[in-house]
């Protein structure tokens, strides 16, 4: 099977899915699922693996990030009862104000994306996203861009996060040295991305939506939570998440024995956000100690469609994974000799096909360490803009078969056309600075 019939499927595929949710209407749990298995069916597999594959698809994805969003959710519905999102939100902007609260948080998500999952941190980081949004009287596609935009930029480019790991190991290159130049490009990715939801994204208003203003919550309870009280059930998994990661180091800096292990069993995101829950629990004042439970019900309940459409994202992204797609690419491009750019084309075109970044990173690193002396990049610095280059194509773009595409926009509260705009449009734009900058270092390394 030719490369150009597999993407020319892939394209059309991705169309009538954009056709199907923006123009008629339908919902994209069933369209993605529909669409996965024709793509299979379409490009050669067998109707038993197909179905077996989507079924993998979407399972993988709920034991992957489910209890995540689940969890994350019932953390934001507790911070927005009890006003704990809206005191974050003003100690922020009381120390940034109010003109640099989508910079702050396109910031932030740089920071966190570091040690944390893309997907895990926007769940986490949404509550403030929607409440700085509501405080600075900003939309919240604007802050929900921003914030992904800082993300994605550590996310792809930054180890510890497993992908760049894989793409250093892969490559040989020296995981330190990666970690600092990665940290430095991704600077100005994440301001791109930043003026990107300003300029772009601003023309999109979506509503913060908050369940209730600064002073029906101060009638309703007397006071607000303090502000340490109100960052702690976010901090507490951040932090504990940032421990895994660093425990996690090729060096073992909390060596091998028990405190490894027990740094690695609540730094697990899973652990890390269940403890979230309970200590958000403590911001719930006595006098609502009695609806705790529906407090928590209602963000299993709002948790339900974002696992199924993202789950469903993972079954078209799974069928696509399936494909010899990488094969496909090996044939086609690798003999162009075009530097520093071939390991982004590759990783942008699997990507955009298969829509996890990690796969795209792992498979473009296997495929191009055997060419690393044909590219005239075998110095040490070399290996590592290689390296950021297949990060750099991994973030290039995130559309429908992304499940952080889906974790975006329905935690921004995006319809499917408002996040092509603003999410694949960020990642797009973040993708060509990447990748610009690595090349313009890599002419003056040998």
């Amino acid at each position: 099977m030719s490369a150009l019939f597999m993407f020319s499927v892939i394209v059309i595929a991705v169309i009538a899915m954009i056709l199907a949710i923006s123009k008629l209407k339908m919902h994209p749990f069933i369209v993605m699922v529909v669409v996965a298995v024709l793509v299979g069916l379409v490009c050669g597999m067998n109707s038993e693996e197909v179905i077996n594959t989507v079924k993998a698809g979407f399972g993988n994805i709920i034991a992957s990030i489910g209890i995540v969003i689940l969890a994350g959710t019932i953390i934001g519905t507790i911070l927005e009862k009890t006003g704990a999102a809206l005191t974050m939100a003003n100690t922020i902007l009381k120390m940034v104000g109010k003109n640099r609260a989508v910079l702050t948080m396109g910031l932030t998500g740089y920071v966190t994306g570091i040690p944390v999952f893309c997907d895990s941190g926007f769940v986490i980081l949404s509550p403030i996203s929607r409440a700085l949004a509501a405080q600075s009287n900003t939309s919240l596609a604007v802050m929900g861009t921003a914030l992904s935009a800082g993300l994605y930029a550590t996310h792809c480019l930054v180890p510890p996060t497993p992908g760049p790991i894989a793409i250093a190991g892969n490559l040989g290159a020296d995981l330190g040295l990666m970690i600092l130049v990665g940290l430095l490009i991704s600077i100005p990715v994440t301001l791109a991305g930043v003026l990107y939801a300003k300029r772009f994204a601003g023309t999109i208003h979506i509503p913060a939506n908050p369940e209730f203003t600064v002073e029906q919550l101060e009638e309703k309870y007397g006071k607000l939570p303090g502000a340490l009280h109100s960052f702690s059930p976010i901090l507490l998994p951040i932090i504990l998440i940032a421990l895994k990661s660093i425990g996690d180091f090729p060096s073992a800096p909390f060596g091998s024995g028990f405190v490894k292990s027990f740094i690695s069993f609540i730094g697990n995101p899973v652990i890390a956000l269940m403890l979230g829950i309970f200590l958000s629990m403590t911001l719930i004042p006595k006098v609502e100690k009695k609806n705790t439970l529906k407090w928590v019900t209602e963000g299993v309940t709002n948790s339900a469609a974002i696992i199924a459409i993202t789950a469903a994202g993972g079954s078209f992204g799974e069928i696509l994974k399936s494909l010899p797609i990488a094969d496909a690419l090996n044939q086609s491009l690798l003999g162009l000799g075009i530097g520093v750019l071939l390991p982004f084309i590759i990783a942008a075109l699997l990507k955009t096909a298969m829509g996890a970044s990690t796969v795209a990173m792992i498979l473009t690193s296997t495929m191009i360490a055997p060419m690393l002396p044909s590219l005239g990049l075998t110095s040490v610095l070399g290996k590592v803009l290689v390296g950021l280059a297949i990060g750099a194509g991994s973030m290039t773009v995130s559309h429908a078969n992304d499940s952080y595409f889906w974790v975006v926009s329905q935690f921004s509260d995006m319809t499917p056309e408002q996040a092509y705009k603003c999410q694949t449009g960020v990642t797009l734009v973040q993708g060509i600075v990447s990748i610009a900058v690595i090349f313009v270092v890599a002419l003056f390394v040998r």
